[in-house]
């Protein structure tokens, strides 16, 4: 029996080396961590003549140093370390570093690699350990193993620190100066700038872009956000948060429960609170609102700010203490944070407006980084953490909202009163002057207020015609899957053509065979139209018009109109009015907002429902004479996977593609209307009820 092994050519190695190291700084950064897994706290890297081939790269560290056995047992092993993630080094860091394939792909930047090493051991203190690599020895040959490296042992100069100098020279490909400045901005959010740790790590780059990055990073601008968000999540999976000012005051707080209540979380974690299943966690956000107005009482300016954010913005992600890229890099939005922005910008911050971070206490590596460095392996552990992240920066957006909800509702209740007082005061300034001069001005204040009114009444009517116009975008949305394909024109006329045919071919026997299912077609055909119809009704600028408006009749109307909708959907409307006539003083298309919308609400609701009756009630009654109570309930599911008050908030939604904006119009039109509004979850008729309580002027 003849012995044998597994070898392997010299070409790996330089596979190994073209594939893994992608970029100059991220193989740069892979010797970094090295010593960092060595307790370095400094580490200065050099670049000499890099601008183009043939340079040199150096890197220096006052680490632990290694010993011969070391050098040859671990640091020459490729594929496999002696390092033990849940073993912590000497300054209870947990090793970055495990299969030495990172720093293999940096060492092939270059032809000669020669480490010199001083280890802090206190048998090796003389000791000077040195290692030299030729690539173009293995180049040449055919097998690794049949390449000999020697490790030389010398004495160690006088007063020399322990540590290790790495240095590549004639390196094969030139650094640019867009290379130099991403290893800058690479080395600096390494080991986490942001937390100030007295056993910290700090390399360096000899280097005029470092110094100009360096200089930036430093200024800290923290204090400046408008918002930090802190979230934690704990080795159960049960999460916390907080948001802060920039003064450093709690603003809101949360539980798990607030925080998985998020309507973009999982139906299972949405109504269960489940915990995460990722690593213990720390999600640190700051939030800026960049404009000068937030900018007026700061010590600093917005334009320092946003060229801080320029360069470090974004998330970025530290496990065990040291930075994982590519998550924070310019472009990479991995908490699609630009993506929430652009589906609903209601107080959703942007990577061009943050900076944050996400700590990972991870010291039996459950989240794994991929062979070419490049992020981890987005298992479930990692599509958690993920999930956590963003459910956070939900739960804030919500309370933004909240926040500039309650503050748009105190300025709509002070405006008038400021005016009314304002007003008041004018008067009473006029009626203090001569009498000879009080009817010129007042005369002149009546033409002023005359224009003013004009200009209210004028953009009275533009904020109605933008929630009619939103209105009729969600109707248009509530029917669209019904009106994809053809025009309704040439279904109608086709059907009518299929109809004639088929009556001529099969005379009495239509009735039995085929009018049944060309019937349904056509109340289909009716159902679709209602789309145009609806849409075209809620535009008409006419509907815009402030007068005297009798509710009953809009009501009806509506319910008119949504009539063949709701046949074709097999949906029951009920009424149940009030006796009389109530009106206001107000536009026809507020109240068709309102009631269409609301209708929408309930259409939504049956398309989760397992009811196969479906039925809607549109109620009025009155409280006396100068109150109608409007309220429409349905047999839904109700008012699900959402808290009560938050469905008044814009964006707040449990569909998928749904806009959110329905109830936002009914609450916002109520108020304008002098109303208010309120729902029960489950309400008599076992779905949502909205109740909506109007001043009305008679009846």
């Amino acid at each position: 029996m003849e012995k044998a092994q597994i070898r392997f050519a010299t070409d790996v190695l330089r596979r190994l080396g073209e594939e893994l190291t992608p970029t100059p700084d991220l193989g740069i950064l892979e010797l970094v961590k090295n010593a960092y897994d060595a307790d370095a706290t400094e580490c200065t890297i050099e670049l000499i003549n890099t601008s183009k081939s043939g340079g040199t790269i150096r890197v220096v560290d006052n680490g632990d140093g290694m010993t011969a056995s070391e050098i040859s047992d671990g640091w020459l092993v490729l594929g496999k370390s002696k390092k033990v993630s849940t073993q912590l080094t000497r300054l209870s860091r947990i090793p970055a570093g495990n299969k030495g394939l990172g720093r293999l792909a940096a060492l092939r930047m270059g032809r000669f690699v020669t480490l010199i090493s001083r280890p802090r051991d206190e048998g090796e203190r003389e000791k000077e350990y040195r290692l030299e690599i030729d690539w173009e020895a293995y180049e040449q040959a055919d097998l690794v193993d049949q390449v000999d490296l020697y490790i030389q042992s010398n004495q160690r100069p006088t007063e020399s620190d322990p540590g290790s100098e790495i240095t590549m020279s004639g390196i094969q490909n030139s650094i640019s100066t867009n290379d130099v400045k991403k290893l800058a901005r690479g080395l600096l959010l390494l080991a986490d700038p942001f937390e100030d740790n007295p056993l910290g790590f700090y390399p360096q780059l000899k280097a005029p872009e470092f110094k100009e990055l360096e200089d930036l990073v430093k200024k800290r601008y923290f204090n400046d956000a408008e918002y930090h968000l802190v979230a934690e999540v704990d080795e159960n999976g049960y999460a916390q948060v907080r948001a802060l000012d920039w003064r450093g005051e709690v603003l809101f707080a949360g539980s798990h429960a607030d925080i998985t209540g998020s309507p973009s979380a999982p139906e299972n974690r949405r109504k269960n609170h489940t915990p995460y299943g990722c690593p213990p966690a720390k999600f640190d956000l700051w939030v800026f609102i960049l404009d000068g107005k937030t900018f007026s009482s700061r010590s600093t300016t917005v334009r320092e700010v946003r060229d801080w954010l320029g360069e470090f913005g974004g998330v970025h992600l530290y496990q065990n203490g040291l930075r994982v890229s590519p998550y924070g890099n310019p472009g990479n939005d991995w908490l699609d944070m630009n993506l929430l922005r652009a589906r609903n910008p209601e107080e959703r911050p942007s990577t061009n407006t943050t900076i944050g971070r996400v700590s990972i206490l991870d010291p039996n590596s459950e989240l794994i980084q991929k062979t070419d460095r490049a992020g981890f392996i987005e298992t479930e552990k990692f599509v958690e953490l993920r999930a956590f992240a963003r459910d956070a920066m939900e739960w804030l957006a919500l309370r933004r909202i909240e926040q500039r909800e309650q503050r748009r509702a105190a300025e709509r209740t002070e405006a008038p009163k400021q005016s009314a007082g304002s007003k008041k005061n004018l008067e009473d300034a006029i009626q203090s002057l001569p009498s000879a001069q009080q009817t010129p001005v007042k005369q002149a204040f009546q033409t002023y207020d005359r224009a003013r009114e004009r200009e209210v009444k004028q953009l009275r009517e533009d904020v109605q015609l933008y929630r009619t116009l939103s209105t009729a975008g969600i109707t248009a949305a509530t029917f669209a899957h019904e009106s994809s394909g053809n025009p309704i024109k040439v279904i109608i006329q086709a059907i009518k053509a299929v109809k004639r045919r088929v009556q001529s071919v099969l005379g009495s026997n239509y009735d039995n065979t085929i009018n049944e299912p060309i019937e349904r077609i056509e109340r289909s055909i009716d159902s679709l139209s209602v789309l145009g119809s609806a849409t075209l009704r809620l535009i008409d600028h006419e509907k815009r018009r402030v007068g005297r408006i009798e509710i009953h009749g809009v009501v009806q109307e509506v319910l008119d109109v949504f009539h063949p909708f709701l046949q074709g959907r097999e949906v029951n409307i009920e009424t149940d009015l009030c006796l009389g006539n109530p009106y206001l003083r107000g536009s026809s298309a507020a109240i068709e907002s309102i009631v269409t919308n609301l209708l929408n609400n309930s259409l939504t609701a049956f398309e989760v429902s397992e009811n196969p009756y479906r039925s809607i009630k549109v109620r009025t009654s009155l409280a006396d004479e100068k109150l109608l109570i409007l309220e429409v309930l349905d047999n839904g599911p109700g008012i699900e996977g959402i808290n009560v008050k938050e469905i008044w908030l814009p964006g707040r939604t449990t569909r998928t593609n749904g806009t959110g904006l329905g109830l936002t119009i009914v609450r916002d039109t109520v108020v304008d209307l002098g109303g208010n509004v309120d729902a029960i979850p489950k309400g008599e008729m076992g779905g949502a009820q909205i109740i909506i309580k109007l001043p009305i002027i008679g009846v």
